[in-house]
């Protein structure tokens, strides 16, 4: 078995059609995480084994206080994977982007070993990957050419294990209402 990694990872509520229109498009052009996970966004990345119950503690005190955020995506945006010979596509908000604040405050405590400042942070849903950029760039410039807007909200944050092929959901937390 793989090492088990802990991920912090936001499901956004979307309309019934948005939804429907990010799973059609991921089932084609999404073969690393279609069948892994719903669409989402990734606030915390793979923190290698530890204790459930500590990842769990440190996420809700880093938590404080915040409250949902409401996003629109209207852009779309090519991504060289870090980690593999992958370039991904991403759906990013331009409204929402604070989603970038929770993300430092999440690492701002026991997780900040863990923060990769070599890689910039963009809140995103992926919706396609291809390890030949051309065909990323072209996938994006089709969502680009188009009036793009999908519109959501996150409201809870779910915990999440990852063993490299699967995830375990451990827990959500609800966002408190401000």
């Amino acid at each position: 078995m793989a090492a088990v990694s802990h991920l912090v990872i936001a499901y956004p509520e979307l309309s019934g059609s948005d939804r429907d229109r990010l799973q059609a498009y991921r089932s084609t052009r999404d073969p690393l995480f279609y069948r892994v996970v719903e669409p989402h966004f990734t606030l915390v990345f793979p923190i290698p084994d530890g204790d459930p119950t500590a990842f769990s503690a440190e996420v809700r005190t880093r938590l404080g206080d915040a409250g949902p955020i409401d996003f629109a995506l209207r852009c779309a945006l090519i991504n060289r994977d870090a980690f593999s010979n992958m370039y991904h596509v991403f759906l990013v908000p331009d409204e929402g982007f604070s989603e970038v604040k929770l993300h430092d405050r999440l690492y701002a405590g026991r997780f900040r070993p863990h923060h990769r400042f070599d890689i910039d942070f963009i809140p995103h849903i992926g919706v396609a990957n291809d390890p030949d950029p051309e065909v990323c760039k072209r996938w994006t410039d089709e969502w680009n050419a188009e009036t793009l807007e999908i519109r959501g909200s996150v409201k809870a944050l779910t915990l999440i294990e990852y063993d490299g092929v699967a995830i375990r959901e451990l827990e959500r937390i609800p966002l408190p209402l401000r």
